[in-house]
């Protein structure tokens, strides 16, 4: 799929995204030259703005791994000759092989900035061995104070990106540092179990060095910035993924103590172009609008196709497209409270047409949208916590955290009379519309996070973590079946369809490329590809 914000291969742009204004300072690293350029903090701080503005390569393709291949949307278009959706078709029916151009895209990207993080590593003296980070001699020229807090920075980022593939392929190749393309064809997939090793030495190692400055001691300039507490939460998901979730509540514990980030009273100004990095977003992607090739371009690729510019300039794409189940799942009701999540998170277009609206914002140049992409925010943190705490009765502190974070999108008391499963209420302690067990919480935590994280890539790997996520999307293709996989032509039978759907199959490919133009070494697919 053609890439409409990046920048080329042989031009890298260093940017400054941190401050609240997002001041941008561009210049080719190229024009300098690799050998003479991270020599001090300066050179060392630009490189590391370029792997922040490095992080959205793989996010223009990562809503069609976590979201798509979910109940949360679909291609949009039953029966259609365009390259680009019969791709998008086989990432929504796992029908996709090792050739798929977007899962190669998303790869090389994200590699693209593990390298560029190596070589602020590499200039910061930092390198990976025996299971741990080791900091050496630097070849630039800095603090102690400086080294840690950049070192920091570029192991967050590194960790970030290292999750996502080991979640979304499995083993794969773990690089600590920069490598030439010989080389690096020697380097074989690693296990699982080992990339995960080395995501969590890089956030230890992250959390141990960075300060413990609380968000409203961190200055304008800084906001954007990985943190500490970007750190934390992070590895506070790795645990929770590998279900070590009495580690991960120390961590989210002390986030919730002493970070000083929390809610928003409305869940509309988390997402505001005006109000960007609030103290409700402790890692997000960050974009610029204005003609820098630094803009977002998911208003224009979720806008609905046809639309003209009647909601974005530019018309959309219809990417992303919206299931009915999601927006059946929000509640909403004059009179037993209403969900403020849905008109921020979905819209409909001429009464056919859904799409994702949470990153809408006027643009001037299509492909240019103002809206930073949330990693995590502080309402991830307190539903990871009620992860972590497990069902602890329907009155326990799990149950209370979704309350609060459905009481900040309007949830309403219970009294117990009503149909408490049409209107939107918090749960209530008692009766039989409490939660009563571990299986009606783990529902409801799921059914919780679909909501308030909807459209921001973690659906899929919420299903994994605390589903069955075979067994969900085989439901969710009979959900569909009749309003738009039975319109496919030629016609697929909704069994053929469900059985698509493998645990093997969760996984992606390892890009086939990566396979055949590898002389050195074999290169062992993913099963079932």
């Amino acid at each position: 799929m053609k890439k409409l914000l990046y920048t080329t291969l042989s031009v890298i742009f260093s940017i400054f995204i941190f401050s609240c204004n997002k001041i941008i300072d561009i210049d080719p690293i190229s024009n300098v030259g690799a050998g003479a350029f991270y020599k001090n903090y300066n050179e060392v701080n630009t490189a590391l703005a370029g792997c922040y503005n490095g992080m959205q390569g793989p996010l223009y393709n990562e809503w069609m791994f976590t979201d798509l291949r979910s109940d949360n949307s679909l291609q949009g278009v039953p029966n259609t000759s365009s390259v680009d959706n019969i791709e998008l078709n086989d990432l929504d029916m796992f029908t996709l092989n090792a050739t798929h151009s977007d899962v190669y895209d998303y790869w090389l990207a994200a590699y693209k900035n593990i390298r560029a993080v190596n070589y602020v590593l590499g200039s910061l003296g930092v390198t990976f061995s025996n299971g741990q980070d080791n900091f050496g001699t630097a070849t630039a020229q800095l603090n102690d104070d400086q080294k840690k807090q950049l070192a920091g920075e570029a192991l967050i980022v590194r960790a970030y990106h290292y999750f996502n593939l080991v979640r979304l392929f499995g083993g794969v190749f773990l690089i600590s540092e920069p490598e030439d393309p010989q080389t690096s064809k020697k380097v074989g997939r690693s296990s699982a179990t080992d990339i995960y090793n080395f995501i969590m030495a890089d956030l230890n190692t992250a959390q141990s060095i960075l300060p413990r400055i609380s968000y409203s001691q961190i200055a304008a300039t800084d906001l954007g910035r990985v943190n500490i507490w970007s750190a934390k939460a992070l590895l506070a998901k790795v645990y929770l993924t590998l279900g070590r979730k009495a580690d991960a509540l120390m961590l989210l514990d002390d986030i919730i103590t002493n970070s000083g980030y929390g809610l928003l009273p409305s869940y509309a100004d988390v997402f505001s172009v005006s109000n960007e990095m609030n103290r409700e977003i402790i890692f997000a992607v960050r974009y610029k609008a204005g003609g820098f090739n630094l803009g977002s371009p998911f208003a224009n690729l979720f806008a609905p196709t046809g639309s003209g510019s009647a909601i974005v300039a530019g018309d959309g794409k219809g990417y992303n497209f919206p299931t009915t189940s999601i927006q059946a799942a929000f509640k909403t009701s004059t009179s037993s409270g209403s969900d403020a999540r849905k008109d921020v998170t979905v819209a409909v277009y001429n009464t056919t047409k859904p799409y994702v609206k949470k990153f809408l914002s006027t643009v001037a140049v299509s492909y240019d949208a103002e809206n930073d992409f949330p990693v995590i925010r502080f309402s991830d943190v307190l539903l990871m916590k009620a992860e972590a705490v497990g069902f602890d009765g329907p009155s326990g502190v799990a149950v209370g955290i979704i309350n609060q974070v459905r009481q900040r999108a309007g949830a309403i008391d219970y009294t117990g009379t009503g149909d408490f499963s049409a209107g939107f209420y918090k749960y209530p302690s008692g009766g039989d519309s409490a939660i009563n067990s571990a299986s009606g919480f783990t529902k409801a935590l799921l059914n919780e996070r679909r909501l308030e994280f909807a459209f921001e890539n973690q659906r899929f790997f919420d299903m994994q973590r605390l589903g069955d996520a075979v067994q969900m999307i085989k439901d969710h293709f009979a959900e569909e079946y009749d309003v738009f996989y039975s319109r496919i032509s030629p016609k697929i039978p909704l069994e053929t369809l469900q059985g698509n759907v493998t645990k093997d199959k969760l996984l992606l490919p390892i890009p086939q490329r990566e396979i055949d133009t590898n002389n050195e070494i074999p290169i062992e697919q993913n099963t079932g590809y």
